[in-house]
């Protein structure tokens, strides 16, 4: 679809510049300030409380506290209220509850946008507006619970391709600006056009490929996705396929696939997308291997037990670097460099197989033997972060990252709703730590700090005089001490990136995200996560070329509250 900002010029001097985007989203999204909007058959309230709302939202007001007098269940949960005071009559109240607790943060509107929009939908509304009683505390309260909503009506890829009737599940979304307020109201307008929408469409492209079953989703299939996806856009994207070639670049993921590289259609594939805006100097490079693990079997070390469902859902760090360019191909982030790779393999069982106790050499130069071939997502990314290692020797300010479904070890530490960041001496001295900690929190994407520890380089020390490094242990990652926080050195050590810590020349920051709790267990979609982190900590504070608004009205766009 195509959304145009209007100019907006008033005593305040905000200025928003004409744009047009494609955004691919199956609804149209609106700014909208009328509450009685005729295209309008449905209102989404989230709100902490209704006592202060006023001025045009106390119709609003005056039936939830009406409602709750004969249904005090209404404070707590999510209603449908009958609402006189507005032309479509139906208001779907969802409160946040609390938000003044110790633990209490900005998910609160995350959880009660999304109950919102399942009430609302269930009701059957196909054009709701969406009204946020925005949080002083919580700065991004507003653009937290929208999105929620929107990702809530998100469409798997393959209803979408077998039932194209079924592709939207409303017609249109309004997200209501404040009619009495000019600076709200305009930058209103600018962020439903822009960041609402650009989130969504990366949230689509991320869900696609992340929830898209084993042979949807295969490695040449999601090659093919990308390339159409990234189609006359500002994101290159290369793609390697020749099976020479990546047993030459790519050692250790090619063990993976030793056991389907005679089936075509699951043979191995990495994906190559790079973004930078050739108008203006690169001052930060960003560097990212996603594994693309399509079906994970557990190869010879097989899972058992009923573990193996659910595996598809092993590409969710491939497809988070696929959202991340959706984003960028959009925003398009001044002085940004950001360079990706996703590697897509199946881990499969067959004569072939790779086995436990066999030595590979990676691309490195280091010698590594198999200690369980269900640790198989960092042989998939080893390679490839080390290519990227490479480059960004030559690359402005660089920083590397690996974002990856990884161990179960992490879900045990910090249960399904917590990703985790595991970053080397560079990084933590660059402060991406921290950057990345606040972005998440601000954004409901929470990430949790797990510290390296020289143990967990000890622990894949070789043990013998044939290997440099052991690849795992040989037990299961939730059996293993720091199970989670360990790959991350292996990851170091095989990629050569021992090379670039405190204690060289040409320190070369690197952060390892194991978001295999955060990217969403099905049967619910994909998450997304950690892309809402991502995209508050890099790109949406930076200027784009198509959208600006003036430099002393930047709060408004990035720390918007309505």
């Amino acid at each position: 679809m195509f959304l145009c900002c209007k100019n907006v010029v008033d005593k305040h001097k905000i200025i928003l510049r004409y744009f047009s985007v494609t955004f691919s989203l199956p609804y149209t999204l609106h700014a909208i300030e009328d509450l009685n909007d005729e295209k309008i058959d449905g209102v989404i309230l989230v709100a902490s409380s209704v006592e202060y709302l006023d001025g045009p939202l106390e119709p609003l007001k005056d039936a939830v506290e009406a409602y709750i007098k004969v249904n005090k269940a209404a404070a707590k949960e999510a209603s449908v209220v009958t609402c006189p005071g507005i032309a479509a009559s139906r208001l779907i109240y969802a409160p946040t509850g609390p938000l003044n607790r110790d633990y209490d943060d900005v998910r609160r509107f995350q959880d009660a946008g999304t109950n919102g929009i399942k009430l609302a939908l269930a009701a059957g509304c196909k054009a709701p507006l969406v009204v946020v009683q925005a949080s002083m505390k919580h700065v991004l309260s507003v653009r937290v619970a929208t999105l929620a909503v929107l990702t809530g009506l998100y469409t798997a890829l393959e209803v979408r391709e077998a039932s194209p009737e079924k592709a939207a599940k409303v017609d249109r979304v309004g997200v209501w600006t404040d009619p009495t307020d000019r600076d709200a109201m305009a930058t209103i307008m600018f962020f439903t056009n822009t960041v609402l929408a650009s989130m969504a469409s990366a949230h689509q492209v991320y869900a696609d490929i992340a929830g898209s079953d084993p042979e949807r989703m295969a490695p040449p299939r999601v090659a093919e996705y990308v390339e159409n996806i990234f189609k006359d856009t500002c994101v290159k994207v290369r793609v390697v396929s020749d099976p020479e070639t990546l047993s030459k670049e790519y050692p250790l993921l090619m063990a993976v696939n030793r056991a389907t590289k005679a089936i075509d259609r699951q043979t191995a594939r990495v994906i190559h997308l790079e973004y930078f805006d050739p108008d203006h100097p690169v001052d930060t490079t960003l560097m990212f291997v996603g594994k693309g693990v399509t079906y994970d079997t557990g190869g010879a070390d097989v899972k058992y037990g009923g573990a193996m469902a659910g595996m598809h859902r092993d590409k969710c760090g491939a497809a988070f670097v696929a959202g991340l360019f959706k984003l960028l191909a959009h925003w398009k982030p001044r002085g940004l460099k950001v360079i990706g790779a996703m590697s897509m393999v199946r881990n499969s069982i067959g004569s072939d197989a790779y086995v436990s106790d066999e030595l590979f050499t990676s691309r490195a130069g280091v010698r590594v033997r198999i200690g369980n071939t269900d640790a198989e997502g960092r042989m998939a990314m080893a390679d490839v972060l080390c290519e990227m290692k490479e480059k960004a020797l030559n690359e402005k300010n660089p920083a590397l990252f690996t974002v990856a479904t990884l161990t179960g070890h992490v879900i045990r530490c910090y249960g399904e709703n917590y990703g985790a960041m595991v970053a080397n001496g560079p990084a933590q001295k660059a402060g991406l730590v921290n950057r990345l900690l606040g972005a998440s929190e601000v954004s409901g994407d929470p990430l949790e700090h797990s510290k390296l520890r020289r143990e967990d380089f000890e622990f894949h020390a070789g043990k013998s005089e044939c290997e440099d490094i052991i690849q795992s242990g040989g037990k299961p990652s939730t059996m293993t001490d720091r199970g989670h926080q360990s790959p991350a050195a292996f990851l170091i050590m095989a990629s050569g990136l021992d090379k670039h810590g405190l204690d060289s020349a040409n320190m070369l920051p690197f952060c390892h995200l194991d978001i295999a709790g955060s990217a969403g267990q099905p049967p619910k979609h994909p998450t997304g996560s950690p892309l809402v982190a991502f995209a508050h900590a890099f790109v949406l504070n930076r200027e784009s070329p198509s959208t600006a608004v003036p430099e002393e009205q930047e709060h408004l766009l990035y720390n918007v509250v309505a």
